[in-house]
């Protein structure tokens, strides 16, 4: 077609105009953008897919020299903290691996807060359930226990007053349980793989095992090889009584992390994770279907607490 067919075509075409939304659906537009621009992170950080490294000898030879020109000193973990996480880790080692299949979803129950700011600090119950393949859609239930009620074009519904269900769709950057069997028990390779996700920093380290550890549960050679990990990790202290933010008393290790003190909470008989003093770990278990309750608790599992902030 040359240009003066074209021409004379558009004449006989009727204007496009401009494109016009409804006034309804204009709104829940802008409803949905401001969600999106607004809603807070959720309190448990997104964990990372894991890969094993391979690096050939003659390389790993180069960096370690490179290393050990270059390091500074650093502290000797604390031996009151190492020996605590080695029991644990002994304990964790006995319990029964639970079977799960493919089907099934990973049950993590747990109890935090969302900072709106310095006056509105909103408690929070939260069950997930996560594919194990990590292939399927999951749920995640949140229930604010204080806090104000749900109104119109609140762009923080999901973290008002009540119950509210999200979906959970699968992530590739979130590692499932079956990701989680695949890293090595052995508590050196576990630690040099961890490290090289976090560029050797001993808080990042920390956080990524703390990450996790509810997951972990489920695997009970995995589990102790965290805590063995963590042993060989400095800056790590043992804090006789500390407590968790549902309110339960335990043995406590603490480290420095984001110019804050992170403090991970075990149970003083049991040996057994609660959580960390801004986050309780209820609950761990496997369900046939997203919604359901654990007719099984996993190894290492808690029991909910009557006491709320």
């Amino acid at each position: 077609m040359n240009p003066e067919e074209r021409e004379t075509l558009s004449r006989l075409l009727p204007s496009p105009g401009e494109p016009v939304l409804t006034d309804d659906r204009h709104d829940r537009l802008q409803d949905h953008l401001l969600r999106e621009l607004t809603t807070p992170a959720p309190v448990r950080r997104p964990r990372r897919r894991f890969t094993l490294i391979t690096v050939p000898v003659a390389t790993a030879a180069i960096i370690a020299g490179a290393l050990v020109a270059t390091r500074t000193e650093r502290p000797e973990p604390d031996p009151q903290a190492v020996a605590f996480l080695n029991r644990a880790a002994a304990v964790a080692a006995t319990r029964k691996t639970v079977p799960v299949r493919d089907d099934q979803y990973v049950y993590v129950r747990t109890q935090g807060f969302m900072k709106f700011s310095d006056d509105d600090i909103r408690t929070l119950r939260e069950a997930s359930w996560t594919a194990v393949d990590g292939e399927h859609t999951g749920l995640r239930r949140i229930t604010v226990l204080n806090g104000p009620p749900s109104h119109a074009r609140d762009p923080f519904a999901s973290y008002s007053k009540g119950t509210h269900d999200l979906r959970l769709n699968p992530d590739p950057n979130i590692p499932a349980l079956r990701d989680l069997e695949e890293l090595p028990t052995d508590p050196d390779k576990l630690l040099r793989e961890i490290r090289a996700e976090n560029s050797s920093d001993p808080a990042q380290t920390l956080e990524t095992i703390g990450d996790m550890l509810p997951d972990a549960a489920l695997l009970p050679a995995l589990n102790a090889a965290l805590y063995r990990a963590a042993a060989k990790i400095p800056g790590v202290s043992l804090v006789p009584r500390a407590e968790d933010y549902a309110g339960r008393t335990g043995v406590g290790l603490t480290f420095k992390s984001r110019g804050d003190r992170t403090t991970w909470v075990f149970d003083a008989k049991s040996l057994d994770y609660l959580g960390s003093a801004t986050e309780a770990l209820l609950d761990v278990g496997v369900t046939d279907k997203p919604g359901e309750a654990p007719a099984t608790e996993g190894g290492g599992s808690v029991t909910e607490p009557d006491r709320q902030r």
